[in-house]
């Protein structure tokens, strides 16, 4: 990362905008549902499985009631007089039914609970392969337009959200809800006043379950919000720490850190608080509600309407009941924070792409390098055009330097050869074709980059110099570091092309990395060349050796080199002067030096002393 990029971006983090609220929560749940279809018939299995485990849970206590009502008659009669009536036969059987019952029902829930891990880990799993299938799919300009960190937030917090929904949430949610439906089924069948006394309470319950619900949505969707924010910053400051030193920016750095850490932090605590609270207030509207059964069951037993087992039976059913909404209140708050997460993979997974590939390819065994810019313009955005009406003819061979003020569309016009961008209007073609009549794979295999921001990636140094020639051999890679004059230094490194590169390479210099990039092209071996200051991190003495491998490297093949040196490109065969889009200048060195016109100023200004 250069410098002015690098402060550019720490810079534009403090302008984030507040996390709003999920636009739709509703579509997002329908495509997280129709996202789940392939997963039907587990799902259905699953469902089937917590209906079975519920159901033989939810008799228990009926069963458990009948024996309590036989014990305790048998209890009675004998004090009574009238003999030990206890019939403790059949208080076995209904035990070991019981048991039968209970263990059947932890038997489903166990394999309901492994089918929804691994769907969960699968859904996952294809999640965060759409995801980064989908970045490479992506224009470069939506990587321009948001941070690095925002992007990753995508595959990391948001989806790992999702994960744990579908592998703890959304069988709870199966669970409290047969819970409720098979206890009240149950209560129904005791007693239908006591019933209805217990459930005067739901409509309290259900009314304190939608105020949660809606403000939680709130503050789950700023939390997801926020943690992408957070990871912006925390990516970005690292990538560029040597940056923000440099510049003394520690404090601003700190500053824009706290303040995305209280973000999360206050976003945070109330979508917690949200969904911690649910319960313990279901528990108090359960305990009036379990008061209000129990006065009533004791007069019920008084009057003997029912057996002092359905009363027990039925407490564990009011108790049993309740709970579940609790778990319902919860989930459907973990279920907020799930649609948010949601939403935002979604959308990235909506937005729009690269102009497709064409069906057919063009394809050649051999380019000779002929290209062909004919009435190119190009911006960045509609209003802010760089290339107004750029039109040249490259011949094959030849060795084109593009100089010019910062700012004047050199870089662009190489991205746009290699069609990292699409053109507003116009034609850049390749002997004779259409640049967009190839694949985007086909037309960059042509060309080989070496631009002054190198990239190396945690391998060995012999993996980084073969990326783009998987099938090069080890001996090609050593001859193709040996032209590029990094072979001997290779040698002394400890394991040599084996030793591994950290994730920023930082254990190797700036000028070492750009050797590297440099063996790459060489290994490549492309028709056309591009070199974006090449050799701006190599010492004199190493340039001296690069410039001579570079030479012959670009012997016979076009290449565009862009230079703020000017003395790099004295033996270009064209120079382009650009300045505000427009070629303005071209020629030889000598012929422009001779016309004394913008390049002549340029050169001049790069070897005046002043006085």
């Amino acid at each position: 990362m250069n410098e002015d990029s690098g402060m550019d971006s720490m810079m534009g983090l403090g302008g984030e905008g507040v996390a709003e609220k999920a636009k739709d929560p509703a579509k997002t749940i329908r495509k997280l549902i129709a996202y789940l279809a392939p997963q039907r018939v587990a799902l259905i299995f699953v469902i089937m499985l917590a209906i079975v485990s519920t159901v033989f849970a939810v008799i228990g206590p009926r069963i458990m009631g009948r024996v309590t009502t036989t014990l305790v008659d048998g209890i009675v009669a004998h004090w009574m007089g009238t003999g030990l009536l206890t019939d403790f036969r059949h208080m076995g059987n209904l035990t070991m039914i019981l048991i039968i019952l209970y263990i059947i029902s932890a038997l489903c829930n166990f394999f309901q609970e492994i089918i929804m891990a691994r769907l969960s880990v699968k859904v996952t799993y294809e999640l965060r392969e759409k995801i980064s299938e989908k970045m490479h799919r992506l224009p470069i300009n939506y990587y321009d337009t948001r941070s690095q960190g925002e992007v990753l937030s995508r595959m990391t917090n948001d989806v790992d959200m999702i994960s744990q929904t579908l592998s703890t949430n959304l069988t709870q949610l199966i669970s409290s809800a047969t819970t409720i439906v098979g206890t009240l089924v149950m209560m129904i069948t005791i007693s239908i006043s006591m019933t209805a006394a217990a459930l005067v309470v739901i409509p309290l319950s259900m009314w304190i379950m939608m105020v949660v619900l809606n403000k939680s949505h709130v503050f789950f969707s700023k939390q997801q919000e926020a943690l992408g924010r957070l990871n912006g910053i925390v990516e970005e400051t690292y990538s560029s720490h040597n940056v923000v030193r440099s510049y003394n920016g520690e404090q601003d750095a700190l500053a824009k850190f706290k303040d995305a850490n209280k973000d999360v932090r206050s976003s945070g605590w109330k979508a917690q608080f949200m969904a911690n609270i649910v319960e313990p207030i279901f528990g108090l509207v359960g305990n009036l509600g379990y008061v209000l059964v129990t006065v009533m069951g004791g007069w019920l037993v008084v009057q003997r309407a029912i057996t002092i087992g359905d009363v027990q039976a039925f407490i564990q059913y009011i108790q049993t009941f309740t709970y579940p909404l609790g778990e319902i209140g919860a989930a459907g708050n973990m279920l907020q924070g799930t649609i948010a997460a949601a939403e935002r993979v979604f959308e990235f997974l909506e937005e729009e792409e690269e102009v497709p590939d064409p069906i057919t390819s063009a394809h050649k065994d051999s380019y000779e390098g002929y290209v062909s810019f004919r009435n190119v313009r190009f911006g960045y955005s509609p209003d802010k055009i760089i290339l107004h009406d750029f039109s040249k003819e490259v011949k094959p061979g030849q060795k084109i330097a593009i100089v010019g003020p910062t700012g004047a569309g050199k870089t662009t016009v190489v991205k746009l050869l290699m069609r990292f961008y699409e053109l507003n209007s116009g034609k850049i073609l390749i002997d004779g074709i259409d640049s967009t009549e190839f694949s985007r794979a086909e037309l960059r295999q042509i060309f080989g980059m070496v631009l002054q921001d190198t990239w190396l990636y945690n391998a060995t140094i012999m993996e980084n110099i073969r990326y783009g020639s998987p099938h090069a051999t080890d001996e090609e890679v050593i001859a193709a570091a040996k032209a590029a004059h990094c072979h001997k230094f290779i040698r002394t490194l400890p394991g040599g092309y084996n030793m591994i590169l950290n994730e920023e390479a930082s254990n190797i210099s700036q000028g070492q990395k750009q050797l590297f990039t440099i063996a790459r092209v060489i290994l490549k071996n492309p028709a056309i060349l591009i070199l974006d200051e090449a050799t701006s991190s190599i010492d004199t003495r190493t340039e001296v050796l690069i410039q001579g491998a570079m030479k012959e490297l670009m012997r016979g093949r076009t290449s565009f080199v862009i230079a703020h040196r000017l003395s790099t490109i004295k033996d270009a065969d064209v120079i382009f002067v650009m300045k505000e889009g427009d070629i303005i200048e071209q020629g030889s060195h000598e012929k422009l030096l001779e016309q004394k016109g913008f390049y002549a100023d340029l050169y001049n200004s790069q070897f005046t002393e002043v006085a």
